[in-house]
């Protein structure tokens, strides 16, 4: 592995150097080889289980790592924790894709560091399984996220609820700078770090901002809103509950990052939640785009320093990119379901229509994913769509008119929907069933069986309708857990 390590350079307020715990037997589980190649990992590495388990332990470090711990901070569920960082995580270095594009490699449950809080700094393997499919599924369903390269049993137990078997995965993401990373600095007041990390993010992830100008802080929150609108309306179009949306999760690059929680929508209600810990629902499904506001708002008041030494000036100029947030986020929204219903135009007017159908499904206890693909195939089955007509009513003959009555442009539709409407998502009932056979045999054949389906999200497989019934219960008991 080719590292290099530019965050390094930011100084030592942005990290602790801290090397990894060892672990007693490390043993490979997981390898992700069209992640390692993009990633020019060479074969002599990919071949090599052995030394796989031992680099992507901890155990051991590869030529020209450099393993520190971040500083960040973060508002968790709106009460701001002034010093978190990572706990149980240790980046090791940065590569190249094939592309040129740079990545973070990050071990999380790799062992304790300054910032672990009285924790262990472990992981358990349920979570860390979780993570690499749930990444997975995201990435193959199109929607901004990190990944995972590496899943390693650890051969000791951690202690959560009861012992679990511990394990240590391997993160890739564009960078690990968040939302918190400039909290950090900002409330400790330290202007000069906070302009180095301002400077370092726009050269890392939006070369196309002009460094030097005054306003370069404005153009950079600019860019970061339009890249959060874009990520929340991709969860949104494929029913994806990310549970815990903390400052400290939001990564400036617009990728997801952080599976504990997460879950996928199953019968539509805006006012869905998974979490555990999300007892006043604060992160359900349906205010994923407030809670997205209110996380650029925190950004934007670390930026206001380097916008103007007048507080009131700089809050001037950045209220209006903050006001015209909903009016950008219900415009993406809007289009994305307008996709979903195979309309390639949509007036304002249209938003009404498109509102009333998610008032259907929300009343008739609907599953979303299902919804659409029945919508979408019954472009050419007459039997489904009478079957939906019983269903919604008149809005699907309105939404028929919509289609259009020509053979072409019936055709236009349903390729659009086909690209915008999953057939199969990680339904939760099936994430945990592999999770559990994953945990009790040490075998990961569930758990390849099930990403073979999730890698081809849109086009259906041999093995696709296994995984496409809704749970029994409709999980209206299901509850997903931090795992910390």
């Amino acid at each position: 592995m080719k590292f290099s390590n530019s965050y390094i350079h930011l100084g030592d307020a942005f990290y602790q150097r801290v090397l990894p715990t060892s672990v007693p037997k490390p043993e490979l589980l997981f390898w992700n080889d069209k992640l390692a190649e993009n990633l020019q990992i060479n074969e002599s590495l990919q071949n090599n289980a052995v030394l796989k388990a031992q680099f992507f332990s901890g155990n051991q470090l590869p030529a020209g790592a450099e393993s520190i711990a971040l500083a960040y901070c973060g508002h968790q569920f709106g009460h701001l924790s002034p010093q978190l960082g990572d706990g149980r995580a240790h980046l090791i270095g940065e590569v190249l894709d094939q592309k040129n594009h740079r990545f973070d490699i990050q071990l999380k449950g790799s062992g304790p560091t300054a910032f672990s809080r009285q924790g262990d700094g472990r992981c358990a393997l349920g979570p860390a399984i979780r993570e690499y499919i749930m990444s997975e599924a995201m990435y193959f369903l199109a929607v901004p996220t990190s990944r995972c390269l590496a899943v390693v049993t650890t051969g000791e137990p951690v202690s959560r609820e009861t012992l679990k078997p511990g394990a240590v995965v391997t993160r890739v993401a564009s960078s690990h700078i968040r939302v918190g990373t400039f909290q950090y600095f900002a409330i400790r007041n330290d202007i000069a770090s906070l302009t180095a990390l301002l400077d370092y993010a726009i050269n890392r992830h939006y070369p196309e901002i002009n460094i030097a100008p005054e306003n370069k802080a404005v153009q950079f929150l600019e860019v970061v809103i339009a890249k959060q609108i874009a990520l929340v309306v991709e969860w949104m179009r494929v029913g994806f509950i990310h549970g815990v949306m903390n400052t400290d999760n939001v990564a400036i690059s617009g990728e997801t990052i952080d599976f504990g929680p997460c879950a996928m929508i199953g019968i539509y209600d805006p006012h869905t939640v998974y979490s555990s810990i999300d007892t006043k629902g604060r992160y359900a499904f349906g205010n994923q785009p407030n809670i997205t506001l209110w996380n650029m708002t925190r950004l934007a008041e670390c930026l206001l320093p380097l916008i103007s030494n007048d507080e009131k000036a700089a809050i001037a100029i950045v209220e209006p990119l903050l006001m015209q947030f909903s009016q950008q986020f219900e415009h993406a929204y809007f289009k994305m379901l307008a996709n979903k219903l195979g309309l390639t135009e949509i007036a304002p007017s249209d938003q009404i229509f498109i509102a009333e159908l998610l008032e259907i499904m929300k009343n008739k206890r609907l599953d979303y994913t299902q919804l659409f693909t029945d919508l979408t195939q019954s472009l050419d089955d007459d039997n489904l769509a009478h079957k939906l007509k019983d269903k919604l009513g008149d809005w699907y003959d309105r939404w028929k008119v919509y289609s259009g009555d020509s053979q072409e442009n019936i055709n236009i539709a349903k390729a659009l929907m086909q690209t915008n409407n999953p057939i199969v998502i990680p339904r939760n009932h099936h994430v945990e069933k592999v999770l559990k056979a994953c945990e009790e045999t040490g075998n990961t054949q569930a758990a390849d069986d099930f990403l073979t389906v999730l890698r081809s999200p849109y086009n259906e497989i041999a093995n696709t309708i296994h995984y496409q019934d809704v749970p029994m219960d409709d999980d209206r008991n299901y509850c997903t857990f931090c795992g910390t």
